[in-house]
C-alpha cells in the first residue's frame, strides 16, 4: 500500500496539533517539541507538521510505501521519465530512518518517495555537511539556488545529484 504524505510548516504547534486533531479525529501518532505526525488510514495519509520551516505553508509531498519494490518501481519511472532525482538512500530524518529519493515537480515543488524503515529518537541522526551547506536557513525564497546546489529556496532537493547525500526532509 502506497500513503500521501504531506509535511506542513506551522508556526505554532500545539495549536496546530488541536486544530488538525479535531479535523482529523484523531491525535497524531508521534509528538515531539517540533513535529507532530498523523498516520491517518481513511484517507491514506501520513501528515507532518513541524516548527523547523522559515514560513508556514507546504513543505514538501510524497509518497510513503510500505514495501521497498514499491519505492523501487517508483524510482524506476522516475528514472524512466527523465525526471532530476536525488537519491538520498538509506538516511535519517523527521524522527525515522528511511530508504528514499526525491523529484521535483514544474512548479519547483519537491517530492519525497521513501519507505520507512524504523523511528529514531532524534529528528536526524547526524547534520552532514552537504546538508548544511545546501539547505542553510540563510538562503531565503527568493534565493536562486548556486548551479551545484541541491535544494529548493524552502530547503527541499532539487534532484540535482550531488556527490555527498543530504537528510533534507
Amino acid at each position: 500500500m502506497k500513503r500521501f504524505h504531506v509535511h506542513l510548516h506551522v508556526d505554532d504547534l500545539a495549536k496546530s496539533i488541536a486544530f488538525y486533531s479535531k479535523l482529523f479525529a484523531a491525535e497524531p501518532a508521534r509528538v515531539e517539541s517540533d513535529y507532530a505526525k498523523w498516520m491517518l488510514d481513511d484517507p491514506a495519509v501520513n501528515f507532518a507538521i513541524s516548527t523547523r520551516g522559515r514560513e508556514p505553508g507546504i513543505d514538501h509531498l510524497g509518497i510513503q510505501t510500505d514495501d521497498p519494490a514499491e519505492l523501487a518501481a517508483m524510482k524506476e519511472r522516475a528514472q524512466a521519465a527523465d525526471m532530476a532525482l536525488l537519491d538520498e538512500g538509506a538516511t535519517t530524518c523527521c524522527y525515522a530512518r528511511s530508504e528514499k529519493h526525491w523529484i521535483t515537480d514544474p512548479q519547483g515543488i519537491a517530492w519525497e518517495h521513501f519507505h520507512t524503515l524504523g523511528n529514531i529518537p532524534v529528528f536526524r541522526e547526524s547534520e552532514d555537511t552537504a546538508a548544511a551547506v545546501c539547505c542553510t536557513p540563510a538562503q531565503t525564497p527568493a534565493a536562486e539556488p548556486e548551479p551545484a546546489a541541491c535544494c529548493t529556496p524552502r530547503g527541499k532537493p532539487l534532484g540535482i545529484p550531488v556527490k555527498a547525500s543530504t537528510s533534507c526532509c
